[in-house]
C-alpha cells in the first residue's frame, strides 16, 4: 500500500522528519538528499526554427575541432540539437575518416543497410534512395520501431550537374501546420499510419506498432515526426473514428506546407563537408526531410 498519511512533519536544521499515521515509524530526509531527488521539471532545450533564410547562414564546424576534444564534439552535437542539422567542414575525403568522424558522438547503428556504407546509384538495394529520382521531403527509416535518430552524408566524389540535396525543417513546418490547419494538424497526431519497407529479397520491415505522423510530447507539440509516402502501406478506410478521406485531406495540407518554397533550403553538398542530420525526434535525435534534386 503506497496510500501514506504523514501524522506529523518537522522541518530540522540537517532535513526533514516525517511521522507516519497508520504506524508512527519516523522517517528522516536530509536536505541534500531532497534536493537532489525532488521532481524537477527538466529545461526545455533550446531549438531554432528556420526555413529558406537559413541558406545564408547554415551552422557548421570544423573536422579539426571536433577531432581534437570533446568540447569541440558538444559544440557540434549542440548546433545539431538547435537546427536538427550541421556540416563538417575540412573532413579528409576517405570513407575511413569520415567514419571516423562519425565515431565522436557515438556507435553506428547497424541496420539492414549496413552500419557505415557507400552507395551509388546502382540499385543494389530496391529503394529510391539508390536512384537518379528526385525524391520529395521525408524522413528516413519511418518503417523503423525505433527510427535512425542522426544521419551522416558525406559526397566523397561528383561530377556532372544536378544532385542538390534538399532540408526541411520539419518541426517548423509542424509549427505552421498546427497553427494555420489545427484540425490536420490533430489527425496527424491521432491516426496510425502503416509504415512499411520492402523490396529487396527477404526484406520486409513495419515498426512493431502503427505510428501516427506526429508523436506529441506532453505540450500538444511534435516529439517525433514521420513522413515518407514512398514507405507507406495502404491506408485503412477507417481508423481512430476518422475515415482515409480525411487522412488524405490532412496529409495534403501537410505537403503543401512542407513543399512551401519559403521552408525548403537547397544545398550542393560537397567533398570534405559531410552533413549531420536529425532524422527522427527533437528528443531522441525527426527535424529534417531531406531529398536530392537531380
Amino acid at each position: 500500500n503506497t496510500d501514506k498519511t504523514p501524522q506529523n512533519v518537522t522541518s530540522k536544521e540537517d532535513g526533514l522528519e516525517v511521522t507516519w499515521q497508520e504506524t508512527g515509524h519516523k522517517s528522516f530526509f536530509p536536505w541534500e538528499w531532497l534536493e537532489t531527488n525532488i521532481a524537477k521539471k527538466p529545461e526545455t532545450p533550446k531549438y531554432a526554427f528556420w526555413g529558406t533564410e537559413i541558406a545564408k547562414s547554415p551552422p557548421a564546424v570544423h573536422y579539426d575541432e571536433v577531432m581534437a576534444s570533446d568540447a569541440g564534439v558538444g559544440k557540434w552535437t549542440a548546433k545539431i540539437r538547435e537546427h536538427g542539422f550541421c556540416f563538417v567542414d575540412g573532413c579528409p575525403v576517405s570513407p575511413e575518416k569520415t567514419e571516423e568522424l562519425l565515431n565522436r558522438i557515438a556507435f553506428i547503428r547497424e541496420t539492414h543497410y549496413g552500419a557505415f556504407y557507400d552507395f551509388t546509384s546502382d540499385l543494389t538495394m530496391k529503394d529510391t534512395a539508390y536512384t537518379t529520382l528526385a525524391l520529395p521531403a521525408h524522413t528516413d527509416t519511418t518503417y523503423f520501431t525505433d527510427p535512425a535518430g542522426l544521419q551522416l552524408f558525406h559526397l566523397l566524389s561528383h561530377t556532372g550537374t544536378g544532385g542538390t540535396s534538399l532540408l526541411v525543417d520539419g518541426f517548423a513546418c509542424a509549427a505552421q501546420l498546427r497553427t494555420s490547419h489545427p484540425e490536420a494538424y490533430a489527425i496527424l497526431s491521432r491516426v496510425p499510419v502503416p509504415w512499411h519497407a520492402s523490396g529487396n529479397e527477404g526484406v520486409v520491415i513495419t515498426p512493431a506498432e502503427w505510428v501516427p505522423v506526429f508523436t506529441l510530447d506532453e505540450g500538444g507539440g511534435v516529439r517525433q515526426l514521420r513522413w515518407n509516402n514512398d514507405d507507406r502501406a495502404s491506408m485503412p478506410v477507417e481508423s481512430g473514428g476518422v475515415a482515409y478521406e480525411e487522412w488524405f485531406e490532412a496529409a495534403r495540407v501537410w505537403n503543401a506546407i512542407i513543399t512551401d518554397k519559403k521552408n525548403e533550403y537547397w544545398e550542393q553538398l560537397v567533398p570534405g563537408r559531410p552533413l549531420t542530420a536529425m532524422t527522427s525526434s527533437r528528443g531522441t535525435g525527426t527535424r529534417i526531410s531531406r531529398a536530392r534534386k537531380c
